[in-house]
């Protein structure tokens, strides 16, 4: 006969914490009705478990289980960054990889009574390129992300910075030979970054970059204008591969136009700054010949897997209370490391 499998070493609270009576769920069935509830609506995940385990349970305990095993996950999670935190920064592991992906954003997620809330998401990734050899600086290199994982939590950006450290820790951003940074710039992300990975290659999010330059275009020209689509392809195209000082040029030499109004160049001698301030993370030609990722298309992407597909389904919205417990969960699970907490 099969050995019934051990419960001993499972995050999911026991019984006595959870308040069960005799009679109610195995622990193994409490684990597949918390699983569902991750993946799907709670009024769904109660047809699963009828459909799957032949149990009935209700929407309202489904949700219950949840978010108190969810709750169960990040305090785990917070007592493991403090330990952390108080720990020095060890040599790099044997299996640590040598070139690694951070990209931080937020996210809003609809909470009772209105309002959003952000959650920041930071996902970590390791970079391959279809090139070993970083010498050929004329040639882009096509990189590859894989290997990604996610830390989600709703909370202070100072906060965050401590909180996050179970997973920057666990793939080794401290100890990896090198780590880019893709990130939109905002503040808070690069404080973030400093407290990581300091010495981080800073790269601003093409994508996001050739937004603001899009918007002097439609400004200047107007958004279905033959003069927008013509100026903007050879703008964006020399900030991707050519040399953004050229881009740049462009842009002074635009904002000195005596005709311009005061309005107009406000917004061109915005981006001006914008891209002054953020030179040296713009060198998008020379990050793609050392095969350096240079959009953060990983992080759009975790949005909508991590976030999105659970919890911004159309009329959901989530107790501010409930939200980390959930992400917690979303976290594990799409990392798929559920038996972590095993």
């Amino acid at each position: 006969m099969k050995s019934a499998r051990s419960v001993i070493s499972v995050f999911f609270p026991l019984d006595e914490q959870l308040e069960l009576v005799p009679g109610m769920l195995t622990p193994l069935m409490h684990e597949r009705e918390v699983r569902l509830g991750v993946w799907m609506p709670f009024g769904r995940s109660v047809v699963e478990m009828k459909w799957f385990c032949g149990i009935d349970v209700s929407k309202s305990q489904v949700r219950r289980a949840t978010e108190r095993a969810g709750a169960e996950y990040v305090t785990m999670q917070t007592v493991e960054a403090e330990r952390l935190a108080q720990m020095p920064m060890g040599l790099k592991a044997p299996d640590t990889p040598e070139l690694l992906s951070l990209t931080v954003d937020g996210a809003m997620v609809s909470l009772v009574g209105g309002g959003w809330a952000e959650v920041k998401t930071m996902v970590i990734s390791e970079i391959a390129t279809n090139s070993d050899s970083p010498s050929d600086s004329q040639k882009d290199k096509e990189v590859h992300s894989t290997n990604h994982s996610y830390f989600s939590r709703m909370i202070e950006a100072k906060d965050y910075v401590q909180e996050a450290l179970v997973e920057t820790e666990r793939r080794g951003i401290s100890h990896s030979k090198q780590v880019c940074a893709v990130t939109d710039g905002a503040e808070w992300i690069q404080n973030f970054v400093s407290a990581h990975r300091p010495d981080a290659i800073r790269i601003l999010d093409f994508y996001h970059a050739a937004e603001h330059l899009a918007e002097v275009g439609r400004k200047l020209y107007g958004e279905d204008s033959l003069e927008f689509k013509v100026w903007y392809v050879q703008q964006r195209h020399e900030l991707r591969h050519g040399d953004p000082k050229k881009v740049l040029n462009e842009l002074h030499t635009m904002a000195k136009q005596d005709q311009l109004s005061d309005s107009l160049k406000s917004v061109i001698e915005a981006c001006i700054h914008y891209f002054e301030s953020r030179l040296t993370m713009i060198q998008y030609a020379t990050f793609s010949a050392l095969g350096y990722p240079v959009g953060s298309g990983v992080g759009e992407a975790c949005h909508k897997y991590v976030i999105q597909q659970r919890m911004k389904q159309a009329g959901m919205h989530w107790a501010k209370a409930n939200v980390n417990p959930m992400v917690a969960l979303r976290n594990m699970a799409c990392n798929d490391r559920w038996d972590e907490g095993m």
